[in-house]
């Protein structure tokens, strides 16, 4: 028994879509959050893939760092009326970690010092946690904002559920850590820092590359400690976002082994974490008929032999057999993820085919992931 979304989403005002890469979880996104538009909410969905899947997908020439408004037009050949709204964006991390230094900037002269800085730019794309905590950052805002019913995240794909649930804390954590306190401190170790030795090294590298890299790094270490409070609200607010009432979490996955393993990982961190679960979307399943017996290849080979002849029917009999294997297999894998995770009627949604590509493709998908009769 496969269970749908509608009663699960019910309420909800932010819906985090997590899972590894590579199931389809940008593509579940997409169609979750189209399908609560179709029910007349105003609903923006935030993914991070660069690919442009989720732009091609919906018809649109490009997503920016903002949300787009969908043309509904684009749903009215494929039995789908959007009575709400969707809109769409792709997250760009440098830019809404520029943006927040903005925001939290005290004057524009130091936000203008950081922005300007030479090690602030290299720091910025590479700081541990930042790409996982701009997504909840953005997310944050747009919640704030009061601009729409509903906030559908396709989170990053990451090996660590830790990446993207302790994100808030590792990155307050970067600003809080000893090296930052080091390079503020005005006497001590920072003063013998800045001694004759590693003077005389920084001279010599200005002298070659014409870049004054002491500077540089007392400039930005000094204007980014007037921000710290700030940015320990904002991790702050974060955090309670992921764990307030009007969040869900849904772990998306295929039945394949890496996949499940991660799926069943990730539930287990957001039970520790007390972070609400929503559910469980199992993505790509092959399945052989309608659910009913399924005859041995043997038997197909002998019924179809007197029609196809020996040798064809043969090949259409092995084919079905390796199709057969797979279903047993991913019916299998269901089974475990049913029992590790404590999720008895996950969301099915089977191998379709071809790659989902257009709003085509997000159709076939929303179908079985609101449809109760599936």
């Amino acid at each position: 028994m496969s269970g749908a979304l509608p009663e699960r989403l019910e309420g909800r005002s932010v819906v985090i879509c997590a899972g590894s890469g590579g199931v389809g979880k940008t593509t579940c996104s997409a169609a979750i959050a189209m399908g609560l538009a179709a029910e007349g909410k105003r609903v923006a969905v935030i993914t991070i893939d660069p690919a442009r899947r989720l732009a091609d997908a919906l018809g649109l020439d490009e997503l920016g760092n903002e949300p787009s408004l969908v043309d509904p037009a684009r749903f009215a050949g494929d039995g789908i009326e959007i009575d709400g709204e969707l809109w769409a964006m792709t997250l760009d991390a440098k830019r809404t970690f520029d943006e927040l230094i903005e925001s939290l900037s005290p004057d524009a002269r130091t936000r203008d010092e950081i922005l300007g800085n030479r090690i602030y730019q290299q720091l910025s794309g590479a700081v541990a946690g930042s790409q996982e905590f701009t997504a909840v950052a953005k997310l944050y805002e747009l919640d704030r904002s009061g601009r729409f019913d509903v906030l559908v995240l396709d989170t990053p794909p990451s090996r660590n559920a830790l990446d993207f649930l302790d994100a808030p804390e590792r990155l307050t954590g970067f600003f809080e850590g000893r090296a930052l306190k080091f390079f503020l401190a005005p006497t001590g170790l920072a003063a013998k820092a800045w001694g004759r030795g590693t003077g005389a090294v920084f001279g010599v590298m200005k002298r070659i590359t014409g870049v004054d890299l002491l500077e540089d790094l007392s400039v930005f270490f000094r204007a980014l400690g007037g921000l710290i409070d700030g940015f320990r609200e904002r991790a702050e607010g974060v955090a309670r976002l992921l764990e307030d009432d009007g969040t869900t979490f849904l772990v998306i996955t295929s039945p394949e082994r890496e996949p499940a393993e991660e799926a069943v990982f990730f539930r287990r961190k957001l039970r520790e974490a007390g972070m609400p679960f929503g559910g469980l979307i199992v993505n790509r399943v092959h399945t052989v008929g309608d659910g009913g017996p399924t005859p041995e290849p043997e038997t197909v080979a002998a019924d179809l032999g007197p029609e196809l002849g020996p040798e064809l029917a043969a090949k259409v009999a092995r084919a079905y057999g390796e199709a057969l294997a797979l279903a047993e297999r991913d019916e299998a894998s269901i089974a475990r993820l049913r029992r590790e995770t404590g999720e008895r009627h996950p969301v099915i949604v089977p191998e379709l085919d071809g790659d989902v590509h257009d709003v085509a493709g997000l159709v076939a998908v929303h179908r079985w992931l609101f449809d109760d009769a599936q």
